[in-house]
């Protein structure tokens, strides 16, 4: 077995990225070089043996390198050198790139079955096809699904403004498929499919970032590729995964931005044995870089702007996500300002940073959103279109232009329906339930009898049924890496972990504000990705710290993959009931795990 670097695991990114003020946090000093005083509370514990943890310089606390290209697996496979390394080199990008390959052939294969309009497809694919000809929702009749599935297929599509309680951005997504593939399963399927191979290729990448270590991050898209929710979600037309990918898009940019940000602010910095900061030392941090230098253009952080107002233009629940990641971002310029140096980082963020955050994430956010309505704006059919005319100028909000106060009123319409749905389901659920998959979602089910649909059980007869049900193993010990992410936030101050459960919290903790109305499990895709990262955090952490022997590497390595082989496996012995495969009644109830999955 070849031995695990020390540079992909967790621990080794630790110690370069924290301090024993915690990650962002590491260094109050000013003008002068050196290490500062230690706190209080640690000089007492040094009575008792207490060591602090090992010091990164300035610059590795700012900007920590990633690791450089370790060619021992190339040798391992009998590669000479120059092949070893260019295998390492490449393996930053072939790594994520094969485990999305994976993911893609995964959620492509047989994308069309079931052939039949499945859960709230009834909705958002016929929503889309009408998105894609009128630029709004025109009316279907209550048969359309059968005339659309029927040979020869009628599309009876009215251009009359239909009521819908849904942005566009989710349909006009699904209506792209459609616009190449057709009114069918698989046009109306295949840009979630695509999205969900897309977010695994993202987590890789975003994965590599945070820990630093191309092995944790395609361990976390590796994960995501297995899951059985995300799979699911991946396969059908439903709005909730183009959400995540927008969310984890913007999260992405916002890694991206605070490196970017960081490195300038590095880059000012002067040098020990240098009074203008243009030596060869090492960069020292100073109050006045820390307090006065403007970051500048940061592109990446209007792509995350982007990313979240196309994500509040396909549900409303992106709103929390944007609240949340604007105020990740705005403190991760505190900790980079403090870890520069800065006398009062928190006055210096309010100056500098805070202002330019708020116009390139609510702002940019807002004016996407209003964008997203283009199609409503140029026509005169879409429910409520011409509400303001008809209202006419009364009002405070007179001055606005007709078109606009006509979808305010659209949205106030659309918030009240949200808020007051609370009829029952027969698959709704409580949030409290949803980490340990108390409820899934059933999206399809059937009863074939012996003789059809492929059914060979003469006895019971067959089930076939797509089921939105996470991978239990996966969920159940991303339930435990929580606790180790929390622990890692709290006690140690990781600003990785922070972000971990930034994005859990931005996506999970809402719902507990509306325990009374409708939900489900499957709006949970949303945070999925966070928690594919918390189990990536904790396997680096299994692996062992730096400086750890062989015998803790192997054991911990072991460990791991024990576990990684029993998410795999568990992905596969639900594969009949994710794909709506035809299976002996019997074995369909030996899937049954728990009574609240029936």
């Amino acid at each position: 077995m070849a031995r695990v670097t020390t540079s992909d695991t967790v621990g080794d990114a630790d110690r370069r990225q924290d301090g024993p003020g915690g990650p962002g946090c590491e260094s109050s000093a000013g003008d002068e070089g050196g290490p500062p005083p230690l706190p209080r509370w640690q000089m007492r514990l040094r009575r008792f043996g207490y060591a602090a943890r090992p010091r990164a310089g300035v610059r590795e606390r700012l900007t920590p390198p990633f690791p450089a290209p370790d060619p021992r697996l190339g040798a391992v496979l009998g590669l000479g050198p120059e092949l070893s390394l260019r295998l390492a080199r490449w393996a930053a990008w072939g790594g994520p790139l094969l485990v999305a390959l994976l993911a893609g052939a995964l959620r492509f294969w047989q994308l069309g079955s079931p052939h039949a309009v499945i859960f709230d497809e009834t909705y958002y694919a016929k929503d889309a096809w009408s998105l894609i000809h009128f630029g709004y929702e025109g009316t279907w009749p209550d048969n359309a699904n059968e005339r659309i599935l029927g040979d020869p297929q009628r599309i009876p599509l009215s251009p009359e403004g239909s009521y819908v309680v849904h942005p566009t951005v989710g349909k006009w997504v699904i209506g792209l498929g459609e616009a190449v593939f057709g009114l069918d399963p698989f046009g109306w399927r295949f840009m979630t499919a695509l999205l969900g191979t897309l977010s695994v290729l993202m987590l890789c990448r975003i994965g590599r970032r945070l820990f630093r270590s191309t092995a944790l991050g395609c361990l976390a898209g590796a994960l995501m590729a297995v899951d059985g929710l995300h799979f699911v979600m991946s396969r059908v037309a439903l709005l909730d995964l183009v959400v995540m990918f927008w969310v984890l898009a913007a999260f992405g940019c916002l890694l991206v931005d605070r490196d970017r940000s960081r490195e300038r602010l590095a880059a000012r910095l002067p040098r020990a044995g240098t009074d203008a900061g243009d030596g060869s030392g090492a960069p020292l941090p100073h109050a006045a870089v820390g307090d006065r230098t403007r970051l500048g253009w940061r592109p990446w952080r209007l792509a995350a702007g982007v990313c979240l107002g196309l994500a509040c233009a396909t549900k409303w629940n992106g709103l929390y996500v944007l609240a949340a990641f604007g105020l990740l971002t705005v403190l991760w310029d505190v900790g980079a300002r403090r870890t520069a140096g800065a006398s009062r980082p928190v006055p210096a963020m309010l100056t500098r940073d805070a202002g330019p955050a708020f116009l390139s994430l609510p702002c940019v956010a807002v004016a996407t959103y209003i964008a997203s309505w283009t199609g409503w704006f140029a026509t005169s059919g879409g429910y409520f279109r011409n509400w303001a005319d008809e209202q006419g100028a009364a009002g405070p909000w007179g001055w606005l232009p007709g078109p606009l106060r006509s979808l305010w009123h659209y949205e106030s319409e659309v918030y009240d329906f949200h808020v007051n749905l609370t009829s029952g389901h027969t698959y709704q659920s409580n949030p409290w339930s949803w980490l340990v998959l108390g409820r899934p979602v059933s999206y399809f089910y059937e009863s074939p009898e012996a003789g059809s649909d492929g059914c060979t059980d003469k006895a019971e007869g067959c089930a076939r049924e797509v089921l939105a049900l996470g991978t239990p193993v996966l969920w159940w010990a991303a339930c435990a890496a929580l606790l180790y992410v929390a622990y890692r936030w709290l006690l140690r101050r990781d600003w990785r972990a922070g972000a971990i459960l930034c994005g859990v919290a931005a996506g999970y903790l809402p719902w507990f504000l509306y325990q009374e109305r409708t939900i489900f499990l499957f709006y949970a895709v949303v945070f999925l990705p966070f928690l594919c990262l918390g189990l990536a955090m904790a396997a680096g952490a299994l692996t062992g710290p730096p400086g750890a022997d062989d015998r803790r590497r192997t054991l911990g390595v072991v460990g791991v993959g024990v576990v990684g082989l029993l998410i795999v496996w568990n992905f596969v012995y639900f594969w009949p009931i994710y794909t709506g495969q035809t299976i002996p009644l019997g074995e369909w109830r030996h899937r049954m795990w728990l009574d609240s999955w029936i």
